[in-house]
């Protein structure tokens, strides 16, 4: 079914007087250290009822510019992104940066094109091969919050290594494993590192791109990378941008957790029916995500344990 005609059969299903323009997202930036404030996302699965808005986006105000990082999954979310900053700042949009290739981090690029994005060689390749289905999904599940949005991949590559923008020390530090290219800032200057997707919080992880042991590889350099850094804060892609609890640490488990059971099931003779029917670890059965995305993670992956196990 073609974005279009999705578009019209959601906005037949509309409630009388729910235009395009109406809808609100309700951006309130938080601090989370000088300098650098927070959009936090709902701790759930894409819906209607919170615009596809899942991720946690942020911005850093430089002192010579601002530096976006991640746009959010929507032309509008852009749009009411950069109103929001320019509330807290009146210093002008420098840089934007996507840090992986998945749609909540660059569909609201539109909002910057006098900017233009800034992203990994890896994730603007991958933006630009899987843009059109993911509007095509996302229009789909979220109808009219995607109103007039329009891929618009990251164009410029960026080179990791250390930078300076304004007055802060940044260090872009390239991982893997969540997808072919993760992309994590690490602001020396504030003490905060975004994380992008290698880390969640409270929330099942997304799996699309995933490569299990690469992941837990890059988690482990993650957090050696926060160590040495000295970081105070890490805000990871989902789930609460602060909290008690070590995302890194989280994310490490889960994964883990999840090789474990699949891999046993799998010896065992268990259908793909029977392992979906296994109850969740009590930890993780309260996580956002649930069960949608869980059922994502063994639907990906289990194929590839029944697999191993045939071939020995």
């Amino acid at each position: 079914m073609s974005r279009r005609l999705v578009l019209l059969l959601y906005l037949f299903m509309l409630p009388v007087g729910v235009r395009a323009e109406s809808l609100d997202y309700h951006l309130v930036p938080r601090q989370v250290a000088p300098d650098v404030w927070v959009f936090e996302g709902a701790n759930a699965d894409f819906a209607p009822g919170n615009g596809c808005n899942i991720i946690n986006t942020g911005f850093i105000d430089t002192g010579d510019g601002v530096l976006v990082i991640n746009t959010g999954p929507s032309a509008l979310y852009g749009a009411q992104q950069r109103r929001a900053i320019g509330r807290v700042t009146s210093a002008p949009v420098r840089w934007v940066l996507n840090l992986n290739l998945h749609p909540d981090y660059f569909f609201g690029n539109q909002a910057y094109a006098d900017v233009g994005a800034q992203a990994l060689p890896g994730t603007i390749t991958g933006t630009q091969q899987e843009g059109a289905a993911y509007a095509d999904n996302l229009y789909r599940l979220c109808g009219n919050w995607m109103h007039d949005t329009v891929p618009t991949p990251p164009t410029q590559p960026l080179t990791p290594g250390q930078h300076t923008f304004g007055r802060h020390r940044i260090d872009l530090i390239r991982l893997d494993g969540h997808t072919g290219d993760d992309l994590v800032l690490v602001d020396r200057t504030s003490g905060v590192v975004f994380a992008g997707g290698l880390a969640f919080r409270d929330r099942i992880p997304t799996t699309p791109h995933a490569d299990l042991a690469r992941w837990l590889a890059s988690l482990d350099a993650l957090q050696s990378i926060v160590a040495r850094s000295g970081a105070r804060v890490l805000v990871p892609s989902h789930g609460p941008a602060l909290g008690h609890a070590d995302a890194v640490a989280q994310t490490r488990q889960y994964l883990l957790w999840l090789d474990t059971r699949l891999r046993r099931a799998a010896e065992e003779g268990r259908d793909l029916a029977e392992v979906l029917a296994m109850p969740v670890a009590p930890e993780y059965a309260r996580w956002g995500g649930m069960p949608a995305e869980y059922v994502r993670n063994v639907t990906r992956f289990y194929p590839r344990y029944e697999s191993a196990v045939l071939a020995h």
